[in-house]
């Protein structure tokens, strides 16, 4: 049964898939792997091998993660381009799903520095998987919802997502912290596991979604044989006219700089605040908790405060937040003795902001 544009039942489904895979972003991007693969890759010279070349453990994890943005960054144009003009975004979509949950599953079996490679990679491959699946569901929203819902749609998405990978990571953390509840002895299987629910619950969840979005506004079958191609032509015509358009070009760049500056403090916050600043990981995990239900009142409030001032003005408000925070983090110092309460602080601001400037 195919729903009409605006359908209730259809955006709701389309919010849904941040339910499914928002466990990715907070489980393994932010809380539990990040802190995991620290302990488990730790040496007394805080260096690793990999590939004959040795490495500081967590300068390989971020130039992993790197090499991951990148190849979703190349290979985004070829696919969407084909996805366009064949009508079947939704087969993109799924693809990229089960490669992300499945990679994610595959953490399992990275349970020493001797299986680092099992850690690289399926940390490579699920980040791409997780981007290369936003790719094709942001690009639903214009089609299954008329411009005046976008912006509650949207919002709808990530307060789904937050309230979700909350749940599932409060029983990770019941896990973790307290294995013997499971009857769990070895010290890596809980968070192992963990690995493998985010992996099952992303795959689970997101058929709701698959279930009732359509497969892709159908466009053309001419030209088939360059199809391969089409998507990079269109972006280098893209990129031809932005000349012509100021005002995109400065939409575009400003994007490109505040996708860096989000992305990066999402990604090495947690570390940062344990190999940097010597927190503990209990107060880590009380911080990235407090993160997403802030998150979740931050996202309504700023979409409801966008209806009445605007868009503009409320992006100016949330960054100058994200200014002030991570200047404030940088500020911090490991022997102040306030120091854990002041990343309670900064934390309670990001969580303030952080869903309410990608939805807006």
């Amino acid at each position: 049964m195919n729903l009409e544009k605006g359908d209730k039942k259809l955006l709701n489904s389309w919010a849904f898939y941040d339910w499914a895979n928002s466990v990715y972003s907070l489980v393994i991007s932010t809380a539990i792997f990040p802190i995991y693969y620290e302990s488990v890759t730790q040496t007394d010279s805080g260096l690793v091998n990999f590939l004959g070349t040795q490495f500081n453990n967590t300068t390989l994890y971020t130039y992993s993660l790197s090499v991951s943005f990148l190849v979703v960054a190349l290979i985004s144009p070829l696919l969407s381009g084909i996805a366009d003009y064949v009508g079947n975004k939704k087969s993109y979509l799924k693809g990229f799903c089960y490669l992300g949950s499945i990679s994610v599953m595959m953490l399992y079996f990275f349970n020493s520095i001797d299986t680092l490679w099992i850690g690289i990679l399926f940390s490579i491959l699920a980040s791409i998987g997780f981007w290369g699946s936003l790719v094709f569901y942001n690009a639903y929203l214009p089609e299954i919802a008329y411009k005046d819902q976008q912006d509650e749609v949207s919002a709808k998405g990530f307060m789904y997502g937050y309230l979700g990978s909350v749940l599932l990571l409060i029983f990770n953390l019941t896990m973790v912290m307290k294995p013997e509840w499971y009857g769990i002895a070895n010290t890596t299987l809980a968070p192992r596991l963990s690995f493998l629910l985010v992996g099952i619950w992303w795959i689970g969840f997101a058929q709701v979604t698959f279930k009732n979005l359509p497969d892709g506004n159908y466009k053309s079958k001419a030209n088939n044989k360059h199809l391969f191609f089409k998507g990079y032509r269109e972006l280098r015509k893209v990129v031809n006219e932005l000349y012509d358009q100021p005002v995109l070009l400065n939409f575009l760049a400003s994007f490109f700089l505040y996708s860096i500056g989000v992305q990066t403090v999402i990604l090495v916050a947690t570390i940062y605040g344990k190999t940097e600043i010597g927190l503990s990981t209990s107060s880590l995990i009380i911080t990235i908790i407090m993160i997403q239900i802030v998150g979740i009142a931050g996202a309504f409030l700023f979409s409801r405060l966008s209806g009445k001032i605007g868009n503009i003005t409320t992006l100016k408000i949330t960054i100058l937040i994200w200014c002030a925070t991570c200047y404030g983090a940088y500020l911090l110092q490991p022997e102040d003795p306030y120091v854990t309460y002041k990343f309670f602080g900064l934390g309670f601001l990001i969580g303030l902001v952080l869903g309410a400037i990608q939805t807006l």
